[in-house]
This record gives structure tokens, C-alpha cells and sequence, in this order.
């Protein structure tokens, strides 16, 4: 391998791995969020506003963990693009 080749293939190792902790942040967001949905959920029986808020957040923490999903496929795609054009 050639020394540019070596580095290309370094940089989108870093790329990839640079990724998945970001898919790891959101899902560990995503788990807070439910979490603390549920929580609100659990012990404010007696405020509707607080069990609403619940809802909202769970909610809120299925849909970051969503998107980091459909961002992770997308970036994932891109960096295998990357190889191939290399």
C-alpha cells in the first residue's frame, strides 16, 4: 500500500468509529430521556401535567433515538461511498 492510501484508509476508520460513538450518544440520550419519562410518569400519578409531561418526554427520547438511527445508516453510507471512490 502506498503512504496516502494507508493514511485514506486511517482517516475513514476514524470516520467509522467516530460514528458509532455518536450512535452510542444517542442512544444513551434516548434511554435518559425514557427513563425520565417514566419516572415522571411513576411518581406524579396525582399531576396531570407532570404525567403528560412524561408522555412528552418518552416520546421526545423515541424519536432522538430515531433519528440516530437514520443518521447512523446515512453516515455509515457515506463513508462506505468514501472507500469505494478511493
Amino acid at each position: 500500500m502506498v503512504e496516502s492510501d494507508v493514511r485514506d484508509e486511517l482517516a475513514r476508520l476514524r470516520s467509522q468509529m467516530a460514528n458509532e460513538r455518536t450512535i452510542l450518544a444517542f442512544v444513551r440520550t434516548s434511554l435518559m430521556l425514557v427513563v425520565t419519562g417514566a419516572t415522571l410518569i411513576k411518581f406524579s400519578e396525582d399531576y396531570s401535567s407532570l404525567v403528560i409531561a412524561g408522555w412528552v418526554v418518552i416520546v421526545l427520547g423515541l424519536c432522538v433515538c430515531i433519528l440516530g438511527g437514520f443518521r447512523y445508516v446515512h453516515y455509515r453510507h457515506e463513508v462506505s461511498q468514501t472507500r469505494q471512490d478511493i
